[in-house]
């Protein structure tokens, strides 16, 4: 007598999802398919097909392909305004916290690089007006720059245009995060950990008061 097969676990339904759950399951889909194929690969049709949905429920959710950018994008900067803030909290605010603020922003990048890329690479057409997008992007730069009033408050940094050095940090650390996600670096881990210690000391040479 033959052993019982093991059965395969059941797909879920066209369609079955929880509220809220094909939306998220879509913005995952999303970027699973640019990390394997590239941006031009990436259509409405073929993430609802991945997931066995129809289209009528995937229009539910996204009109077009700008609209599930769109969505990418936001949900990156609403995980990399997470990890500034709670960065800069866990290392106490003050000279760490910018510091870790820093590290969180390339780690992000590295961790993250398709949202990354979306986020603020050229060629996408998102939807700048989408409330959601504008929300998040304002708010995660204003961890950044509340954090450099709270030092200009405490004496840490100099009291200068706070918003002009938002700007420069931004810069700064975007540069490291880029270079770190296009692999330019020959010891990828120990090259990025390094010159991102490195520029965020040379900063606080720079802005420091």
């Amino acid at each position: 007598m033959s052993a019982p097969r093991a059965r395969r676990p059941a797909k879920k339904p066209r369609d079955q999802y929880h509220h809220g759950d094909l939306r998220r399951a879509l913005l995952q889909a999303a970027v699973r398919t640019i990390q394997k194929h590239g941006f031009d690969a990436l259509t409405l049709r073929a993430v609802g097909e991945e997931l066995g949905v129809s289209r009528s429920a995937l229009y539910r959710h996204f009109a077009d392909k700008s609209a599930l950018l769109t969505a990418v994008a936001g949900e990156g900067f609403r995980m990399l305004r997470t990890g500034l803030t709670e960065a800069w909290e866990a290392a106490g605010k003050g000279r760490r916290g910018f510091e870790a603020m820093g590290e969180a922003y390339v780690r992000f990048a590295r961790e993250h690089p398709w949202h990354y890329r979306v986020m603020f690479g050229s060629g996408f057409e998102l939807d700048t007006a989408d409330p959601e997008l504008s929300q998040e992007g304002t708010a995660s730069f204003h961890v950044l720059l509340d954090a450099l009033v709270e030092q200009q408050q405490q004496g840490l940094v100099k009291a200068e245009d706070p918003q002009m050095q938002a700007n420069f940090v931004w810069a700064l650390v975007h540069g490291v995060a880029l270079l770190a996600i296009d692999g330019s670096f020959e010891h990828q881990g120990a090259g990025v950990d390094a010159l991102t210690r490195y520029a965020m000391e040379r900063l606080r040479t720079g802005i420091g008061s």
